[in-house]
């Protein structure tokens, strides 16, 4: 049997910081799940926390051979913790890890303080041992399959182990984040299939509708839900609320008898959805990915296709491609005015720029290609506006003039919701400050998906 929690991180609920009498409903879980930690009597917690040292590619392990923490950032430095870490076995999940192609370890440690995405488990949970993990920017399915190498360690050493998953669902629901759709959406998707012990589902989650809904704990979950693939999974949700406009949800899941492992059907489900996505592709798009992945084995453009539509071949105009990967940005180019002979080559010429010039990403490699999904945006003329009053931001895209800095935002992007938003990041990515004097542009775009 292995028992997991997938519990929030509101320092608010911990004595000293607030009063002990906020977020009653999360509390009362808290304390349930620790009644039952007790009675298990692990011998080490493992504990993945958002809050950790996170990389885009690697998954930190803390090193040494204690870590201590407190509430000091919350004032009320004396809440503080001192754990002894379980060097053996974190060494073992490393080590499992690599062989499985994942890379975990304990390199690139930047802050030895516990944050306070394990100090709130903690404050609830007696200090036992502890492994202490970081999130990192891999896909879902990597997530997963470490939470598998995690059990596997687990097991070899025959440790008695209770999983921490820590974490907050949506921080867009109302609060000083403010309220997206997306927020509800994905607390409820996340709520239910923990409701109903479905994995698969939850692993099916659209990553859009996570990126939009500013989650931490969706990661930490599917770790945990990796390290019980194979058995026999009962969850209960024990509380859900989210009175600051962040979701607070907490969990109990048990694992207990074996069974077929969710994996290949995981790895399925993602390959059928990228097969929908690809045969549902417009030329614009099916030109753009033909040149990207051309580029990308061999160095070199594609040459143009002879059967495009006559409207590629005739026309000009700027175009933005852009290229996502398991739902996140991993490159966008574009030019605001053509700059080639026809669209065609506009979308060839931004999509090389767009997959290995983006000063944002490391260049595209060839084993990423299946993962990624495309957009054109074909743009119409900017035309100057005098007043803020008069953009749409989902109709319009801005331009933001200051001398010589220059910040575009496309129109109707996801998590851009406001006319303010929209013109303040245009802002950011020109370097304009707020206090700059600067001019305001529109257009419209034609946007193949």
């Amino acid at each position: 049997m292995l028992y997991g929690c997938l519990v929030p991180h509101p320092p608010l609920i911990v004595p000293g910081v607030g009063d002990g009498t906020e977020i009653p409903d999360t509390r009362a879980a808290y304390e349930e799940i620790a009644s039952e930690i007790d009675d298990i009597n692990p011998d080490v917690l493992v504990m993945f926390s958002p809050h950790s040292v996170m990389y885009a590619d690697y998954f930190h392990i803390s090193p040494g051979k204690t870590g201590k923490g407190d509430f000091g950032s919350f004032n009320a430095p004396q809440v503080n913790f001192t754990v002894e870490y379980d060097n053996e076995l974190s060494r073992l999940i490393s080590e499992t890890a690599k062989s499985e192609n994942i890379d975990a370890g304990f390199l690139g440690e930047r802050d030895k303080n516990l944050d306070w995405g394990v100090t709130v488990p903690l404050y609830f949970f007696k200090c036992r041992k502890i492994v202490r993990i970081g999130l990192s920017g891999f896909d879902y399915i990597t997530h997963y399959k470490f939470g598998m190498c995690i059990r596997e360690a687990i097991e070899k050493l025959r440790r008695k182990a209770v999983i921490v998953a820590s974490g907050d669902m949506s921080h867009k629901l109302g609060g000083s984040y403010g309220f997206s759709e997306y927020g509800v959406k994905h607390d409820n998707y996340v709520r239910e299939c923990l409701e109903q012990s479905d994995f698969r589902k939850l692993m099916n989650i659209d990553p859009s509708v996570a990126e939009n809904a500013a989650e931490c704990g969706l990661r930490s979950i599917m770790m945990l839900a990796g390290a019980l693939d194979g058995l026999n999974v009962t969850s209960k949700v024990l509380s859900y609320e989210a009175p600051y406009g962040v979701g607070y949800l907490v969990a109990a899941v048990c694992g207990d008898g074996k069974c077929d492992s969710l994996l290949p059907k995981i790895i399925s489900d993602k390959d059928s959805r990228i097969k929908a996505i690809k045969e549902g592709e417009d030329d614009f798009v099916k030109l753009a990915r033909a040149n990207v992945e051309h580029f990308v084995r061999t160095g070199k453009t594609i040459s143009l296709p002879k059967d495009l539509p006559k409207e590629m071949i005739d026309n000009k105009a700027g175009v933005f491609v852009s290229i996502k990967k398991n739902g996140n940005l991993r490159g966008c180019i574009g030019t605001t005015a053509p700059t080639t002979a026809n669209i065609a080559s506009e979308i060839i010429q931004n999509g090389v720029s767009a997959s290995s010039g983006d000063p944002r990403f490391d260049p595209i490699e060839p084993e990423e290609l299946d993962d990624l999904t495309y957009s054109v945006d074909v743009l119409f003329p900017p035309e100057p506006v005098d007043s803020s009053d008069k953009l749409d931001v989902k109709k319009y895209g801005v331009i933001v003039s200051s001398g010589y800095k220059r910040g575009l935002l496309l129109p109707n992007l996801d998590g851009v919701d406001t006319i303010e938003e929209q013109v303040k990041i245009a802002m950011q990515k020109g370097g304009i400050k707020p206090t700059d004097k600067y001019s305001l542009e529109r257009f419209e775009v034609i946007r193949h998906k």
